[in-house]
Parts: C-alpha cells; sequence; structure tokens
C-alpha cells in the first residue's frame, strides 16, 4: 500500500477535526510518561547533577580530583534485537542492553561513566514498555554509577504497512585523567589477552538469529537465554585498574566478533593470536552454528562467542589480574601478542 491508495478526505465535509493525537501522537500521554519515570530517573541523580528534572536539558558538574580531566563520548543502540525481544517481554533486558552497549565502549580508555542520555522512538507510546525499557536504562545506570541524565521518546506514526514496535539508541559521556588514559600505546610482544565471560549473545548478531527463527530453525521460547542482557563490565574494570597499574589495552567484543574488536587497541606492527580452545562456548552458539550451517569464520566475524571483553596485560600480570576479575566473572587466557611480519 501507498500514499497514492488513499482517498482524500475533505474534514469539514465529514464532520472530522483533526488534532495531533488523530495523526498518531498523544502529547497528554507523553506527559504521563514523564511523570511515571521520574523517580526511576532521579534515582540515578547525584550530588553534581544540576537543574531539575524535566528541562531543556541535563547538567552536571565535572567531579573534583582531575587534574587534566578528559571527557569520552560513545554512541550505540541495540539493533535488531528489540523487535524480537520485544515480542517476549523482555523490553526491561534491552533498557539494560542499551546502557552496557555504550558505557562497554566508553570503559576501554580507562575512562568512568558519568552520564548516559537515551532515545526511543515508537510509532505509538506503549507506556509500558517504554517504562521498561527506561527502568532498564535506569539499572544500567546504577550498575555503571552514572547519571541517566536525559533523554528523549519519540512519537513517529506509521500509517503505511508494519514497523518494529521501537528503536533505540544511547548516548554515554565518561571521564579519564589524562595521564591515565589506555590507549595500547604500551602494548607489546608477549603481552597476553585475558578474556571476560559474556552473558550470551549480547546485542550482536541478531539479523542472522531473525532469520532462523523466521525460518523456524530455532524456536525462540527454548532459547530465552537469548534476550540475556549485555553484561555492563564498568565495575570490574572500576576494580581492576584501582589494583592492576599495568593493564596496557582493552576491547569491547561487539559486532565483527574478536578478529576485529581487539585489534582496535593494538599498536600499529602487532597482532594477536587468539586460542578459540581455551574457553568453553555458551551452548546458544553452538545451536545457531548447527542450525544456520553457519561457517566457524562466520561465527568469529558475526558473534563474540563467549567473550564479551577483553583486556591486555604482560605475562606476569596474568595470574593476579585473572584473581581480580574471577571475583566478578569468569575469565581466561586466550591470546598473545605478537608482532606482525
Amino acid at each position: 500500500m501507498t500514499l497514492n491508495d488513499f482517498e482524500p478526505l475533505d474534514f469539514e465535509k465529514e464532520g472530522i477535526e483533526l488534532d495531533y493525537k488523530l495523526a498518531g501522537v498523544d502529547v497528554d500521554a507523553g506527559n504521563d510518561f514523564v511523570n511515571l519515570i521520574s523517580q526511576k530517573v532521579k534515582s540515578t541523580h547525584g550530588p553534581e547533577v544540576l537543574g531539575k528534572f524535566g528541562g531543556f536539558n541535563g547538567m552536571i558538574e565535572i567531579p573534583s580530583g582531575y587534574d587534566k580531566p578528559i571527557l569520552v563520548s560513545g554512541t550505540d543502540g541495540v539493533g535488531t534485537k528489540c523487535q524480537l525481544a520485544t515480542l517476549f517481554g523482555k523490553d526491561y533486558e534491552i533498557g539494560i542492553d542499551l546502557v552496557a552497549m555504550c558505557v562497554n565502549d566508553v570503559i576501554t580508555c580507562g575512562a568512568r561513566p558519568l552520564y548516559f542520555l537515551d532515545y526511543i522512538a515508537t510509532p505509538e507510546l506503549n507506556q509500558e514498555k517504554m517504562k521498561q525499557i527506561i527502568f532498564g536504562v535506569g539499572d544500567g545506570c546504577h550498575i555503571s554509577e552514572c547519571a541517566l541524565l536525559g533523554g528523549e521518546t519519540a512519537e513517529h506514526p506509521h500509517p503505511i504497512g508494519s514497523v518494529p514496535d521501537y528503536d533505540v539508541a544511547g548516548f554515554c559521556t565518561g571521564i579519564v585523567e589524562k595521564s591515565e588514559i589506555i590507549d595500547g600505546s604500551s602494548i607489546k610482544p608477549s603481552d597476553r589477552v585475558i578474556g571476560l565471560a559474556s552473558s550470551g549473545v549480547h546485542s550482536n548478531g541478531f539479523s542472522l538469529i531473525r532469520y532462523l527463527t523466521r525460518r523456524l530453525m530455532i524456536k525462540v521460547s527454548d532459547h530465552m537465554e537469548l534476550f540475556e542482557p549485555t553484561v555492563i563490565y564498568a565495575p570490574i574494570v572500576k576494580d581492576l585498574l584501582s589494583e592492576v597499574d599495568t593493564v596496557y589495552g582493552m576491547a569491547h567484543i561487539t559486532g565483527g566478533g574478536i578478529p576485529e574488536n581487539l585489534p582496535r587497541c593494538l599498536p600499529k606492527g602487532l597482532d594477536v593470536k587468539v586460542d578459540y580452545n581455551s574457553w568453553e562456548r555458551p551452548e546458544i552458539f553452538n545451536v545457531i552454528q548447527n542450525k544456520g550451517n553457519v561457517r566457524e569464520e562466520e561465527m568469529r566475524k558475526v558473534f563474540n562467542l563467549g567473550i564479551g571483553y577483553c583486556v591486555i596485560v604482560p605475562a606476569n600480570e596474568v595470574e593476579h589480574t585473572m584473581k581480580i576479575i574471577n571475583q566478578w566473572v569468569p575469565c581466561w587466557e586466550i591470546g598473545e601478542v605478537y608482532e606482525r611480519n
């Protein structure tokens, strides 16, 4: 159906008074939604947050204790996982995913998350779904120890064809002392890569997964672990950096898997040999690979395969580093840095 398939309508003749709600945007419902989420949002605010909730912007003081503070920003979304998760009432998990995808990128340089903003686009404001997303975002911010400083929920009416229930995007800013930035420049051959366990698929590869579900190769109700939220690694990294001075590089393993993400923290001329047998791959990846007859190389390029975050340290720090990480999540020594010819 196209716009040309609709008959012209004489609103005056038909006795119709057009307003914004009839056109698809319910302003009153939007205001009610803001009130609904206000307490959850304000619960993430510390004394450094200025201004009142619901203003035109969010304000926050730069924390004290920094000599040369550097602000670090990142933005991301959850992708097509939204379209599958909402069918199974996993909207809260999507909120946590959204925070994780942004925060985990920002912390790779050693920054601590400072504040977060969200953007939700939906054809119709379903208050319960939107509330669950924001509550997930709020709890994700609590885990990350950052303020949910603001956001936008926009109604985008689509009278033609089917559209997703919503799409989401997030924006995170962190802060790090300039002299303490972790940029990978200290990485050298013989340094070791420690892989931190993912909670499963996280938020990547869902276009492939949805392809399999549409063809009834995977029954989602038998694999609800697909919706396990992305691990927020911020408190782990905070703990690690307070105990280990020789973390030389970090990588968030998202779309592109280990082959595309781990090299992003390496200096020119270095590479990593990864042993894919050094950790136990979660069963959900075996299901996806077998049901879709997916080549191993493709699996490594699309999915995290059980490793959601990596840190690079000298060989003599591996044991101490793993001891700290294991208090939070399982981890493994998965690779070694070498000089590329």
